[in-house]
């Protein structure tokens, strides 16, 4: 069926496809029971516990994170490459942990590190833990201590949350009852944006998430959304329509003032997201007839198209080691797809029966967020690792679930 205009303009303003058919969340009890091929295997044995449920709840959230990270696998005994030793005390209302890492071959010691926060932040320190273990290791970057944004109906109404990476400490944002999509980052983590419909009419929101306050940031004639703030803080990219046509446009955050990007009188443009190094942007368009992705300077110029096979390329997201993931329709389903920009085909990732929608990379450049939707019809965000470890169910909730991103 040919891809429409008006179906494109939905895509500007809403999540419509998502992602189902992997498993239920995995416990760290389950995930991994000895060395496994192409891991690096941690001993995580050697660390002593106080006999209280936050020590517990440390231990496993250290051990799911380690299992999730690509790299490494918890094991025990002679499987093991790295021994974790230290002490996790619970006392006084306070945390307290030591870790020591030592390389069992070389007889090395890569991390001694000592962490420490309240009743509320053992899971974030287990987390923090976890990154440091995996770059100590390989050098390697973690995404264990960031973020997820996302969207969810399980009030039953579609408002706006922050979870950990791996879907639990769900916080609830707005309490908006009206219709919300498109959440972004800001770049320093420390709020949010994302469109709605507040006033009938969409626009652009803020909110700082230490204060809750929110603000209006785009609230142009027409469509405003978008929202996409650059890796440097300075300009966020936004489709507006308040010339007559949904056009790419990069406002200045401290003044408001705009530099038009793009001019198709006759197409639509959507989805925009930032390079890595700020200078590039890509987005969807339908200039070619059916919607493709397209790379432009921040300072504008023509366009470059993207990708040139496949039907209805949508929802961009550019990682930080320089590849973008989108969304193709094969076999009449939305599957997950990953394209160099500086050239080479693209590849699928997934190909389940099921649709895919709005990927986001992790922080460490290897793995997705995505929403999924299958033959239940239930939208839930999936963690997709792109060197094929199995995917994992993040959002275990009642509701559907939306739009994830992750923070940078």
């Amino acid at each position: 069926m040919k891809y429409r205009r008006a179906s494109l303009i939905r895509i500007v303003v809403a999540a419509a496809v998502c992602w189902a058919g992997a498993g239920p969340a995995a416990q760290a009890s389950d995930i991994v029971v000895a060395k496994r091929a192409g891991k690096i295997a941690i001993d995580l044995s050697g660390i002593q516990l106080s006999m209280d449920q936050a020590a517990q709840t440390y231990q496993q959230v250290l051990s799911t994170s380690i299992a999730r990270s690509g790299w490494l696998a918890p094991a025990q005994g002679d499987l093991a490459d790295y021994a974790v030793t230290g002490r996790v005390q619970f006392d006084g209302g306070a945390m307290r942990v030591q870790l020591q890492v030592n390389q069992k071959s070389a007889r090395r010691q890569v991390l001694s590190k000592s962490y420490s926060a309240d009743a509320s932040g053992v899971r974030r320190i287990a987390h923090e833990a976890a990154d440091d273990i995996l770059r100590a290791v390989t050098g390697q970057r973690g995404f264990a201590s960031s973020k997820l944004l996302m969207l969810g109906t399980r009030t039953g109404h579609k408002e706006l949350y922050i979870s950990d990476s791996d879907g639990r400490g769900l916080q609830q944002l707005t309490n908006d009852r009206n219709i919300g999509v498109s959440p972004r980052w800001g770049h320093d983590n420390q709020s949010v944006y994302y469109t709605s419909f507040l006033r009938v009419f969409s626009a652009i929101y803020r909110i700082d998430l230490n204060t809750r306050a929110r603000s209006r940031v785009v609230n142009f004639a027409g469509l405003n959304t978008g929202g996409a703030v650059s890796p440097d803080g300075r300009d966020m990219a936004v489709i507006l329509s308040k010339d007559g046509n949904p056009d790419l446009y990069i406002m200045r955050i401290s003044d408001g003032s705009l530099t038009r990007i793009t001019t198709t009188p006759r197409a639509v443009e959507a989805s925009p997201a930032w390079s890595p190094d700020g200078r590039e942007l890509v987005f969807v368009s339908d200039q070619a007839g059916t919607p493709h992705l397209f790379v432009v300077s921040r300072s504008g110029g023509t366009p470059r198209q993207l990708t040139t096979r496949g039907r209805q390329n949508v929802s961009p997201d550019w990682g930080p080691h320089g590849e973008i993931v989108y969304t193709s329709l094969v076999g009449g389903k939305f599957q997950v797809h990953v394209i160099n920009p500086r050239g080479g085909e693209s590849r699928q990732l997934t190909s389940d029966h099921a649709d895919h929608e709005d990927p986001t990379w992790a922080p460490n450049g290897r793995h997705i967020a995505i929403a999924r939707k299958g033959a239940d019809y239930k939208s839930k965000v999936y963690l997709i690792d792109t060197m094929g470890d199995p995917p994992i169910l993040l959002t275990d909730y009642d509701g559907d679930w939306y739009a994830p991103k992750w923070s940078r």
